[in-house]
This record gives structure tokens, C-alpha cells and sequence, in this order.
């Protein structure tokens, strides 16, 4: 089985080309949602998160405070760094497993689709890699219906990451997401087609 990586930074777009590719017949892992559940309430990395931020980065009912730590850490590299050394390791491992089980199935293409999967050192996972891109008035405008974000949070939250530019100079292939929905599946289909084995992507 071959790994597509797909990633981008925030309001690329990219959960909409994990949806378009499923919708062709890829299976798609979101590690950002895979992120989420490695810190379940009582989990070893939970336990992590509350010793490193404390008591403020959990909510009334036990779970993560996603929305405290997700400014914190956009506001703070250092914080940034400490919270990635803890969920990155467990992320992947459990990414990998999923990756496992879909291989013993005998799909063909599974993809991966991670905000930091360069930043996180996975390149080794994956056979090639996508990169998500879109005009950033388009990611402000996105952000700001989608997550009720002003634009100076966003643009926070931008610089905060590794820049659109660099990513894409490590992609294989760059979907430009610069247009309407009809224009993106397009691309994605294309795109898609053109993968090697890709026909064989669903035996079970």
C-alpha cells in the first residue's frame, strides 16, 4: 500500500480534499482528529497535557480545553513546542496503526492528512505528498465564518506556522484551491487518476 500525505496550513482547505477523496475511494486518515482522541480524558497523553499546562487546560467536564490551548499556543512557541513533543509521538503511533489495518485489508491508497505533517518529521510515512494552498484573504474569510475568528486571530494563527511557500516546495503535487468547489474536484479527481495503482486502492 502506498501513503498519499496531504497537508496545508489552517483554512487551506484540506478536510475538503480528505472528503473528496474519500468520496473517489480513498480511505483518508484526519491525524488532527486522531490528535483530539490521543488526549481523551485519562489517557497517559491527557495526563501529560494537564501536568504540562495545568488545571486551566482542562474544562468543567475532564476533557482538554481545546479552544484555551489552541490560543495558547498559537500565541506562544514555547508552548507551541511543548504541546507537540507530547501529542505528535502518540499521534503517529496511532496513525501508523490505522495505516496497519487498512494495509492488511489490501487497499492500494490510503492518505494521511495532517496540518504539521512536515513540521511533525512524518514525510518518512508517506510516498508522496499534496499540498493544499489557497489565497490568504480566502483562508482569512474561511477562518472567520467557519471558527468565528477575527482576522488578527488568524493572521496569528498564519505566522505561527511553517509558511504556504515552504510547504509547497516540498510537495510533489500542489492543489490550488483558488476557485469554486466544482474547480477543487476537479483538481482532486485529476489528480487522483494520476496516481500510480490508485485503481487498486479498494479489494475489500
Amino acid at each position: 500500500m502506498q501513503v498519499l500525505g496531504i497537508t496545508g496550513n489552517i483554512g487551506s482547505g484540506k478536510s475538503t480534499v480528505g472528503r473528496l477523496l474519500e468520496q473517489l475511494g480513498c480511505p483518508v486518515i484526519d491525524a488532527d482528529l486522531v490528535a483530539h482522541r490521543v488526549y481523551r480524558r485519562g489517557s497517559r497523553t491527557w495526563r501529560q497535557v494537564v501536568e504540562t499546562f495545568g488545571s486551566r487546560a482542562v474544562r468543567g467536564d475532564g476533557a482538554i480545553d481545546r479552544t484555551w490551548l489552541g490560543a495558547l499556543v498559537f500565541s506562544d512557541a514555547r508552548a507551541r513546542q511543548r504541546l507537540n513533543a507530547i501529542v505528535h509521538p502518540a499521534t503517529r503511533r496511532s496513525v501508523q496503526r490505522r495505516l496497519a489495518a487498512l494495509r492488511r485489508k489490501g487497499h492500494g491508497w490510503a492518505a494521511v492528512e495532517a496540518t504539521l505533517l512536515i513540521e511533525a518529521g512524518w514525510l518518512d510515512m508517506v510516498d508522496r505528498l499534496w499540498v493544499v494552498a489557497a489565497p490568504e484573504d480566502a483562508v482569512v474569510a474561511r477562518l472567520g465564518r467557519g471558527r468565528n475568528l477575527d482576522e488578527a486571530e488568524v493572521r496569528v494563527r498564519l505566522a505561527a506556522q511553517m509558511p504556504a511557500g515552504a510547504k509547497m516546495e516540498r510537495a510533489d503535487d500542489v492543489v490550488y484551491n483558488d476557485g469554486d468547489a466544482e474547480e477543487l474536484a476537479l483538481r482532486v479527481r485529476q489528480l487522483w487518476n494520476a496516481l500510480p495503482g490508485r485503481d487498486e486502492v479498494a479489494r475489500d
